[in-house]
């Protein structure tokens, strides 16, 4: 199995950003903890990270025939990206959303994501265990 992690704008911030939201440990370190718990579950797992939405978009694109699942924290995207959803809907990757937060914990506008309706399923406020929660989803998916 293969598996596409893909991250939203400012994520790349991630250990200087709002630490008592996000925690202390850096964008690389999350790259790191996603590619062990890949080899941990006996999955390729590749990860991409852009601050433009295009980006995103395209890289879903890009999944079409490549991979299996994708693990997708859109990040603020999640409340206001039409284009992301419809990039999931239309390449029919089975695709889980991910935060790194507990989104129902904070302000209201982030309770609100347009991606959720083409997920499998979504983990929050997980810190970065939700992405292995995430990938285990997909696995899980597949053998059905």
């Amino acid at each position: 199995m293969k598996v596409l992690v893909i991250n939203g704008p400012n994520l790349n911030m991630l250990g200087i950003r709002e630490k008592n939201i996000y925690g202390t440990q850096d964008y690389n370190a999350l790259v790191a903890f996603c590619q062990n718990s890949g080899k941990e579950l006996g999955i390729e797992v590749d990860c991409y990270q852009s601050n433009h939405e295009g980006c995103l978009v395209d890289k879903i694109q890009e999944a079409y025939g490549v991979y299996d699942g994708i693990v997708i924290n859109p990040a603020a995207y999640t409340h206001t990206s039409v284009a992301i959803l419809d990039a999931i809907k239309a390449v029919s990757i089975p695709t889980v959303e991910v935060h790194l937060s507990n989104v129902d914990e904070r302000e209201e506008f982030r309770k609100i994501s347009y991606v959720r309706s083409a997920c499998v399923t979504v983990f929050y406020g997980y810190g970065f265990d939700g992405y292995r929660m995430a990938m285990e989803a997909l696995i899980k998916n597949s053998t059905k």
